[in-house]
């Protein structure tokens, strides 16, 4: 079931009130996943369920994503700011350092939680930041193209792509290496919540200058890449591995950007190792 938790951020100009949606279930340790940007937590849906056999899950949208409403004015969307959101999204909710998995955007967060020390294991899916400039340049320009592809399209255009196993590589096969086996219900959600996710401008213009270049010390890290990513290419996965050093780096075979539709059972595995 969804639910939403507000809570008070400080600010330059005082405190202000930031509220997000998140989905929770399954009993455990907690467990803590994050999205991508212009997606929303039921992209982990595949997932869910197997994780919930073994863990407290707790699927977020993030700010100005999904369900979830934009920053208030005076809090950017940016790194400096949404890591302490989630920080007290975890105290509002009772959270007492979860361990935490997120894909793209949701995976650098993930390694961000985990350098500031707010959770007890990481595991990143394809995270954002070990691009080099010329990567992270044709990745954003990728992103901004499908942002205008769901912009443009027609709800019932959408609809009828969504329909055949042809229609919906169309419209996901940027992220998914098998985007036939996506629900035609679930693209449409998801183009729909790219079309209207609320930060997904300001949050891809913080990102330009982003790059992870820290070491996670001191917390049990996996970085694991689908072997046909074609949005953040494999290799990497190859520098993460040597920014941190001890981090398992495991490979996704056959998976795409998003990897946990592709290959549910897997994802779900490399999560539970990552996260005991």
């Amino acid at each position: 079931m969804s639910a939403t938790v507000s809570f008070s951020l400080p600010s330059a100009h005082g405190p202000k009130t930031v509220t997000v949606s998140y989905a929770r279930v399954g009993t455990g340790e907690p467990l803590l996943l994050l999205h991508g940007i212009g997606h929303h937590r039921q992209a982990w849906d595949p997932v869910v369920h197997i994780l919930a056999a073994e863990r407290e899950v707790i699927a977020v949208d993030l700010p100005g994503f999904g369900a979830s409403p934009a920053l208030p004015d005076g809090l950017t969307h940016d790194l400096g700011t949404v890591v302490p959101v989630l920080g007290a999204l975890c105290e509002a909710l009772e959270l007492d350092r979860p361990h935490v998995a997120g894909n793209s955007l949701g995976g650098l967060l993930a390694l961000e939680l985990g350098r500031e020390k707010l959770v007890r294991s990481v595991t990143a899916l394809s995270p954002a930041g070990f691009w080099t400039t010329a990567e992270r340049r044709y990745a954003f320009g990728v992103l901004m193209a499908m942002r205008l592809g769901a912009r443009r399209l027609p709800l019932p255009a959408v609809e009828r792509l969504s329909r055949t196993a042809a229609g919906r590589a169309a419209l996901t096969s940027t992220i998914y290496a098998r985007p036939g086996r996506r629900s035609p219900e679930a693209v449409v959600a998801e183009t729909l919540a790219l079309a209207h996710a609320e930060g997904f401008t300001e949050t891809l213009r913080a990102g330009i200058g982003v790059q992870f270049t820290d070491d996670v010390p001191g917390l049990p890290v996996t970085v694991a890449w689908g072997t046909r990513d074609r949005l953040l290419v494999r290799r990497q996965g190859i520098r993460a591995k040597q920014i941190i050093p001890r981090a398992r780096l495991v490979r996704l075979p056959g998976c795409g950007h998003v990897p946990m539709n592709d290959d549910p059972a897997l994802v779900a595995r490399v999560i539970l190792d990552g996260s005991r």
